[in-house]
């Protein structure tokens, strides 16, 4: 029967074990010296070698003759433990035996002298997955169990485990294993088992592995059917995109080119690439090209390894690091949303518009926006510049159209050129013209020093009508809400004063609050500009106490605002 090349070489000592050197020297020390603790607890990522340390741990205390620490592997203790059929080693699972019943059993028979070890040993895996309760049945005899009795516990998520167990634990902590190494230690096995694995598929093995040998032989295991075990190979098995394509895809948004670039997508989902792996591929990417921008001079120690440095440096070249950490934004919120969504490839299409298109939302791509603006304005370019927009009094949103200035003239000058009129060809010129993005001096004709500059002159406005008139237009029109038209129209509730470009509209307290809203100041604003011929600001006041009428209960009691209480 065949077996997983992560089972079949799992190691048996200390020494097989990969990359965790300074558990392992520590450990085997404890047990030449017989200084052994009654409570460990290893921590550390997937696959970089917990249980394993556990259970040569577990060999080497009940070894008959350990060789350097090691458990030797031939005595009737290390082949019982191996093959399962010695009692004494329990292995449990916290993921499916976390109550309190569970721990409450494991202590009543944790009591009990091993039947044929030295120690009865108890590792248990996943241990943060254990409720509450069951880690205070488990807190006593943790603390302080039998002589015979040894506790092994292994996590991932530490910051899980309270701190009342931790501190009766000894602690060792596992670290990720380097891709160097890794992928030396793929090639050895791959060797072993007669595979044909050339180097850039060993270093492509190790990076998806992420540190974790059980990973990477479970990678290996996986690609073991194809001929020839090299880079392209581990994309298509995987079903991944390869860094050749994605680079391609990066240019194509980088461009701006948006049809290229849902064609690149659509292509590898129809080659079978999973959307959220080509999104994580394209994060990748971005982060090595990140990298090479904030530290140069170090990223070689920091990057993947996918893609070389002179595409990384072009990348970089043309990327600000707040335009970077705008699209790693974007591409991780799309990869999240994917495990939610009916249609991952549409949320994929989504994001690749969105990185084209430079439509981010969010802070990041705020700030990703800003930065190549800034990035444009200190290489030279002047952005083209837009008439000034009327500034909104009292927050009213609608805009007024202004009155443009009158284009120039076109006449046919029949003088000669000596004859123009300097300053009537000064007034008709614009002052600022921009041509491909670049500012035209206009240069006036030549004037006499001793004559003063021509000023321009205000535009004046003809009211044609006193203060009084424009009022009584205004509150009459047909803008203005029939409602408040019929309290406005009683001088006694409401009247306005012009003075200058302010209409102020002094209020009883009875209708202020109704008059107080952006729809009908906007309202009096329109009104006002078509009676007065010109824009006016409107204000609201209260009306001064001299001005207000006396009413009796039966005049206030209209105003639904006004509640009389008898």
């Amino acid at each position: 029967m065949y077996q997983a090349l992560y089972r079949k070489w799992r190691p048996k000592t200390f020494d097989d074990v990969v990359g965790q050197k300074h558990v392992t020297e520590t450990l085997k020390n404890q047990v030449n010296t017989g200084r052994l603790s009654h409570a460990y607890i290893f921590i550390g990522t997937r696959g970089t070698g917990k249980t394993t340390c556990a259970r040569i741990l577990a060999k080497a205390v009940n070894c008959e003759h350990p060789v350097n620490g090691n458990p030797c592997g031939c005595c009737a203790s290390c082949r019982g433990i191996a093959d399962g059929t010695v009692l004494d080693i329990v292995e449990m699972d916290a993921a499916s035996n976390n109550s309190v019943d569970d721990v409450r059993a494991l202590r009543d028979e944790a009591i009990f002298s091993p039947a044929t070890a030295k120690k009865r040993v108890y590792i248990i895996d996943e241990v943060h997955m254990m409720s509450k309760s069951a880690f205070n049945a488990l807190l006593k005899i943790l603390e302080e169990p039998p002589e015979h009795l040894m506790f092994i516990l292994a996590t991932t998520e530490l910051q899980k485990v309270p701190a009342t167990i931790l501190s009766r634990c000894q602690r060792h902590t596992f670290k990720r294993i380097e891709s160097d190494m890794l992928a030396d230690y793929v090639e050895y096995v791959a060797g072993k088992e007669g595979f044909n694995i050339k180097k850039d598929g060993a270093e492509l093995i190790a990076r998806l592995a992420e540190g974790g040998v059980r990973d990477a032989l479970s990678l290996l295991d996986q690609c073991s059917a194809c001929p020839v075990i090299n880079a392209d190979a581990v994309y298509d098995a995987m079903g991944l995109a390869g860094n050749k394509r994605i680079a391609e895809l990066l240019h194509m948004i980088l461009d701006g080119d948006l049809p290229s670039s849902l064609r690149q997508f659509n292509t590898m989902w129809m080659d079978g690439k999973d959307p959220k792996s080509v999104l994580t591929e394209l994060s990748t990417l971005l982060r090595d090209v990140l990298m090479m921008r904030v530290a140069p001079k170090g990223c070689r120690d920091i990057i993947s390894g996918g893609y070389d440095i002179n595409t990384l440096n072009e990348f970089a070249q043309r990327l600000s690091a707040e335009e970077i950490a705008s699209a790693l934004d974007e591409l991780q919120s799309a990869a999240a949303a994917m495990r939610d969504t009916q249609s991952p490839k549409t949320t994929g299409e989504i994001c690749i518009v969105s990185l084209c298109c430079g439509s981010g939302k969010g802070e990041k791509a705020l700030v990703g926006r800003v930065a190549k603006l800034e990035a444009k304005l200190r290489g030279g370019f002047v952005p083209a510049v837009s008439a000034p927009q009327p500034a909104v009094q009292h927050g009213i949103a609608e805009k007024y159209v202004v009155p443009e200035r009158p284009a120039p003239r076109e006449t046919v000058c029949e003088s000669e050129p000596d004859e123009i009129d300097p300053a009537e060809f000064a007034e008709e010129q614009p002052e600022d013209i921009v041509f491909a993005g670049r500012p035209r001096t206009v240069t006036e004709p030549a004037r006499n020093l001793a004559e003063p500059p021509i000023q321009p002159q205000p535009q004046m406005y003809d009211l044609q009508a006193d203060s009084a008139d424009i009022w009584e237009t205004i509150r009459t029109d047909e803008v203005i809400p029939n409602d408040i038209r019929r309290f406005i129209s009683n001088s006694g509730n409401a009247y306005g004063v012009i003075s200058g470009d302010v209409l102020k509209i002094y209020a009883e307290s009875f209708i202020y609050g109704r008059l107080n809203k952006p729809a009908v100041m906007a309202a009096f604003e329109k009104a006002a500009a078509s009676a007065a011929g010109r824009r006016l600001c409107v204000q609201l006041a209260d009306m001064p106490q001299e001005k207000r009428e006396s009413r009796d209960l039966e005049q206030l009691g209209q105003f639904p605002e006004v509640k009389i209480i008898k």
